[in-house]
């Protein structure tokens, strides 16, 4: 029987848990709600998507750098941003489970339903008045919009609704002993005022010319209602981000050169294009005069993994206004007409990708259950497909046996390759079953030590996507394992 999209979620998530990739939060506890913490493989393979993403963004632009800002920032920085005011999403109470809703993500789900039952004009007709409520923030017709479609509880069942109000995501905490006295601080929502705050001190410090750009990789804390989808909605979350800062007039040229260099980034990883698709946003933030995501389609549909934004001059101008302090830049090159540019406020074009929705969506493309029989012999695997260079392991240094010199010769291997590559060694089990452990957490090359080893100096090495095996001599192992794993094969 084929497996359904919701079956293979389901696996990939059990998968994740039982090979060391992702734990629910304080599980001892029985966990912390739409709160995880990645595990000794799931740290790795982390650590490998942000550095792909900083040396793409950083390391291969000259006129790009990256900061790392505190979490923590001035109560005022939150005011000016809009997010005080206006960080809220449209929420809906169940009178009778007391349970919490996103009224625009409960139409969302019965769209989706309406799709998969083949009620298409069904689903186009809410989409339309779902767009048209959202944008004119009319939330008694989002709630009519559920009681017309017969929305129900997923806990109680019922259709016993609140009316729909704005509630802000932001955590808040206090600070010691504070001037401000009643302003409360902020565990920061996003990272990219980290980024304009520092607009100033990162370009004269760097003698930075327009256009450039600001990266940072950080932890943004959101205080979400509706915890689900595993890694894809989260309260703790890591974002990376990028703010790129060009002339008044050139942003649209800038947007549109973004857009294809951020798909460009996901494709290069092997995923199949038609899995990516561009969305543009119906209803723009406050901040923004365009804007797109990049959708992903997971086994529970189409859904945003990069966010692509043209945020005009409202970042700066607004920090301008609240801290009294200029965040001009003062452009000398040359206009048509032969004149300084002078001071302006630069236009700012913001890449903002979700670190945890890449670690899924990477782990959901790369999982595969194989089904290996041959007439008689029932055999099968799981493997995960990652690409080399974000594999958590690169390669497994494997003594055919645990005797005749065999461990030590293996050592001789780990200890040669190690300062350049993540290895693990292991001497249990027979070798075709710790090939299969190594398949189901993505190592791509598998370095078997036998008796021959001992007398020619080679090693069979095992090839984890094709399982071809070839004999090679020792000392050529660092030129074909690093060839492989060398980020030029992304970055190029």
């Amino acid at each position: 029987m084929a497996k359904t999209n919701e079956d293979q979620f389901k696996n990939v998530i059990s998968h994740a848990k039982e090979y060391g990739f992702v734990f629910q939060s304080s599980e001892i506890y029985d966990g912390l709600s739409a709160v995880y913490d990645y595990g000794q493989l799931g740290a790795e393979l982390k650590n490998n998507i942000k550095t792909y993403w900083w040396k793409s963004m950083v390391q291969m632009h000259e006129n790009i750098v990256g900061i790392d800002s505190a979490i923590f920032m001035h109560p005022k920085v939150w005011k000016a941003s809009g997010h005080v005011d206006g960080f809220n999403d449209p929420m809906i109470d169940n009178k009778d489970s007391k349970k919490r809703y996103r009224a625009d993500q409960l139409l969302e789900d019965k769209i989706e339903r309406y799709k998969k039952d083949g009620k298409t004009n069904k689903a186009e007709e809410l989409q339309a008045a779902m767009d048209d409520a959202l944008q004119n923030e009319d939330l008694p017709q989002l709630k009519a919009l559920i009681e017309q479609h017969e929305i129900a509880c997923p806990v109680s069942g019922t259709r016993n609704w609140t009316e729909v109000r704005q509630f802000n995501l932001m955590f808040s905490t206090q600070f010691g002993a504070m001037a401000e006295g009643s302003d409360a601080v902020y565990l920061r929502p996003e990272t990219a005022q980290g980024i304009f705050v520092n607009f100033l001190n990162v370009q004269k410090s760097g003698r930075m010319k327009i256009p450039f750009g600001i990266a940072q990789i950080g932890k943004a804390f959101r205080n979400e209602v509706i915890a689900r989808q595993f890694i894809m909605r989260m309260r703790e979350f890591e974002q990376m981000e990028m703010q790129f800062f060009v002339r008044p007039g050139e942003d649209g040229k800038w947007f549109e050169y973004w857009k294809a260099e951020r798909l460009k980034w996901h494709k290069a990883l092997g995923t199949s294009p038609e899995k990516y698709r561009f969305h543009d946003h119906v209803k723009l933030a406050h901040y923004a005069n365009a804007a797109t995501d990049i959708e992903f389609e997971f086994p529970f549909g189409f859904k945003e993994v990069e966010g692509i934004h043209s945020r005009t001059d409202f970042d700066l101008k607004q920090h301008e206004a609240f801290s009294g302090k200029k965040m001009q830049y003062f452009d000398n090159d040359l206009n048509e007409d032969g004149k300084p540019f002078g001071n302006y406020v630069p236009y700012v074009i913001e890449t903002s990708i979700g670190l945890d929705r890449m670690f899924l969506l990477t782990m959901i493309q790369a999982y595969e259950e194989q089904d290996l029989s041959d007439g008689e012999k029932q055999d099968s695997r799981t493997v995960l497909h990652l690409h080399p260079c974000l594999a958590p392991i690169k390669a497994a240094i494997l003594p055919l046996t645990k005797k005749d010199g065999l461990p030590e010769k293996a050592r001789e291997i780990m200890d040669m390759l190690k300062f350049d590559h993540n290895l693990t060694y292991e001497e249990k089990d027979s070798i075709g079953k710790r090939y299969r452990r190594m398949d189901a957490i993505g190592t791509p090359f598998c370095i078997t030590i036998d008796h021959q080893s001992l007398e020619d100096n080679t090693v069979t090495i095992r090839h984890r996507d094709s399982m071809e095996q070839e004999r090679v001599a020792i000392v050529d192992l660092p030129k074909i394992i690093g060839d492989k794993v060398s980020w030029k094969n992304l970055l190029s």
